[in-house]
């Protein structure tokens, strides 16, 4: 993990991120911490990470998401030599997907 986001202030973010309860509180934190384009850039990623995860190729995923073949490899190279947060996540999601 890098070691220049573990601040005392990200802690704070991110204990804070933990509290919320619904879909509906995460938009009304979200829409006041983040500009709307912060939040689709970070929705766009997520979507993209979906679709590399499926085997798409750059070309079906730029057309799709709108997102540049420099994002999707910025994308890509987390899925391949992160910190396997975006599997976590995904992963979980099929997990409660399957409930």
């Amino acid at each position: 993990m890098n070691n220049k986001l573990h601040t005392e202030a990200v802690d704070y973010l991110f204990d804070g991120i933990l509290t919320l309860k619904s879909k509906e509180e995460c938009y009304t934190f979200f829409e006041d911490v983040c500009t709307i384009n912060e939040i689709l850039s970070l929705s766009q990623r997520f979507e993209v990470a979906k679709m590399l995860r499926s085997g798409k190729t750059y070309l079906e995923i730029a057309e799709k998401t709108g997102a540049s073949t420099a994002t999707i490899s910025r994308v890509n190279r987390s899925l391949n030599y992160g910190n396997d947060g975006y599997d976590m996540v995904f992963n979980r999601l099929e997990e409660s997907e399957e409930k």
